[in-house]
């Protein structure tokens, strides 16, 4: 090991807006277009929200501040603002995924830069390039933790390389010195925290854990502007993040081509808002029932071949098959692959069919089991393999990887529209004007005129 944490900590602090590829910038600004809209939708439709924000009275943390949280009219303190838009826009389970890493780079990241950019004056500029500095930091960390070992401990890397994320994010709005990042990623070693376990029983756990990583992201950052003395060597050192949270580190690829290859470019964006190992199985089938003209009644037995972390995620039948509630049905396999092969889609209302007996019935038919060829010379475990069995015989399909990857990434007009549809019925017709401003952000002298059209 050699010295990570310094040296994401150097590369942070001189980060400059000049230096960013334009179409990593370009990136940058569809991604967090991508999160705010599942965001806004989450802010009036998921189930979680009543409770967090009846927590958030009770401890009288909900007195009015200067950060914005997406479609809601109040404005929040800024570390509360973190906690909501992180939670908000993981909810619906629709936000961007980093396929190396296996985690949601948008979730922890964008929040915490806007709710310190607002906070701080910060440019539009300013809160892009914070963001670019984020999203590299929770994906590289997210790479040396290894998925697939980080899995089978029981944690969740968008809770914990991204509360890392979110303090290089807020600790470049303050203008960290480099030991102060240091200090910062000193203290969000001690505050990575998501684990596993609400996989078991459909838990809203999931939500609130990523929010928390944007919150403690922005705490971290805000105690090192402070002076605050952080642990040092906080990603390599004895007990830190990759001793205590893996298996198998790599640390190396932490710092691997730090600055000239960009694993922003390498985020992809879901076409269905469920677990990311789900849908290259949903891309296979909807394509299937279409090319093949299937109909339920005619299949007979539906096999999904998927990588181990995928089979840990969405593939345990004894607790996966029917599913109940949305997150039990976001990380269910069974439901989401029956539900496309049923109607030959996949939205975010079709979680109303939860416990709809045609698509329990239609589960009943799929099997999920481990497939090596997804798992061997393979550089992201995302691929499915589909074998479908009717009386004409078995038609299958090996998807190596998902829609909305880098290779097949939607364009700005797709990625815009799939916004409006979710953040239409909540924002009406400011929905238009704040997709506008997002996807023109370095124009904005201060960052708060733009987030403002997002309340």
């Amino acid at each position: 090991m050699a010295h990570e944490t310094a040296t994401l900590a150097a590369y942070v602090f001189n980060l400059k807006y000049q230096d960013i590829p334009a179409e990593v910038l370009e990136r940058a600004k569809v991604l967090t277009l991508d999160f705010l809209g599942s965001a806004i939708r989450a802010r009036r439709e998921a189930e979680s929200t009543p409770s967090m924000l009846k927590m958030l009275e009770a401890l009288a943390l909900d007195t009015r501040g200067e950060s914005t949280v997406f479609g809601d009219a109040k404005t929040w303190t800024p570390a509360v603002a973190a906690l909501l838009n992180g939670a908000l826009g993981h909810s619906l389970d629709f936000d961007d995924t980093h396929a190396d890493s296996s985690l949601h780079p948008s979730a922890p990241v964008v929040p915490a830069a806007f709710a310190v950019g607002e906070m701080v004056g910060a440019s539009g500029r300013d809160v892009l390039t914070a963001i670019v500095a984020g999203y590299e930091v929770c994906c590289r960390l997210g790479n040396a933790l290894d998925p697939t070992s980080h899995y089978a401990r029981g944690f969740h890397p968008t809770a914990t390389a991204g509360t890392y994320g979110a303090a290089a994010a807020a600790g470049k709005l303050f203008g960290l010195s480099e030991q102060q990042l240091i200090a910062a990623f000193g203290v969000s070693g001690s505050q990575a925290a998501g684990s596993l376990q609400f996989l078991m029983n459909g838990a809203w756990n999931k939500r609130y854990q990523v929010g928390a990583a944007a919150m403690n992201g922005v705490i971290a950052a805000t105690l090192a502007r402070n002076d605050f003395v952080g642990a040092t060597e906080s990603v390599e050192g004895k007990h830190g993040l990759l001793a205590g949270y893996t298996d198998d580190a790599h640390p190396d690829k932490a710092v691997a081509e730090l600055g000239r290859t960009y694993e922003t470019m390498k985020i992809g964006v879901k076409p269905y808002p469920s677990c990311r190992y789900t849908h290259a199985a949903i891309d296979a089938l909807i394509a299937m029932r279409r090319e093949h003209n299937l109909t339920p009644d005619q299949v007979k037995r539906v096999e999904i071949g998927l990588h181990r972390n995928g089979i840990t995620l969405t593939g345990d039948a004894a607790t996966k098959r029917h599913p109940r509630s949305i997150v039990g049905g976001q990380f269910s396999m069974f439901f989401t692959g029956a539900l496309a092969l049923d109607q030959g889609s996949f939205g975010w209302d079709d979680y109303g069919r939860l416990g709809d007996a045609a698509i329990d019935a239609l589960a009943d038919k799929f099997d999920v089991v481990q497939d090596d060829r997804l798992e061997i010379g393979r550089t992201h475990p995302f691929g499915a393999r589909v074998s479908i069995t009717t009386d004409d015989g078995v038609h299958e399909r090996l998807y190596a990887d998902p829609s909305g990857e880098p290779n097949s990434f939607p364009d700005t007009q797709a990625m815009q529209q799939k916004f409006l549809t979710l953040a239409r019925p909540v924002l009406n017709a400011r929905a238009e004007k704040f997709a506008d401003a997002i996807m023109t952000l370095e124009r904005f002298d201060r960052v708060a005129k733009a987030t403002e059209l997002g309340r």
